[in-house]
């Protein structure tokens, strides 16, 4: 008697990781094949999409330059913080500016602070 398909998955849900790692072992085995070979072809082409799909962006300022004053300003501006916290932020840089922002903010913040005499990048 034949197993389908439907069967055959309920079966592995039910294993342990320990059991499930086993089976793909044997499976492996007999069949001569190897499973990282499949998963490793997948990922790039996985990798490729998600990093074309990416909406929203971390924004590091990356140091200051010669206008402090004026980087600290435009920190201000962009994070809200006030001006102790936006000077200690400035002065520890390599620093998180803001998370999760669009890409179109993150270029906007990252064109102030360069205007400000500072750098800054987006990931």
């Amino acid at each position: 008697m034949a197993l389908s398909n439907d069967e055959i998955l309920e079966a592995i849900a039910a294993m342990t990781v320990q059991q499930a790692a086993d089976l793909v072992k044997a499976m492996e085995e007999k069949f001569g094949v190897t499973a990282a070979v499949a998963v490793a072809a997948a990922g790039p082409a996985a990798g490729g999409a998600a990093a074309e799909e990416q909406t929203e962006f971390t924004v590091t300022l990356e140091s200051f330059g010669d206008k402090k004053i004026d980087v600290i300003k435009a920190v201000r501006a962009i994070t809200g913080l006030g001006l102790g916290e936006a000077k200690a932020l400035v002065e520890g840089a390599p620093a998180v500016l803001k998370e999760n922002v669009s890409k179109a903010d993150a270029d906007k913040m990252i064109a102030d602070i360069a205007a400000a005499g500072g750098t800054a990048s987006k990931k």
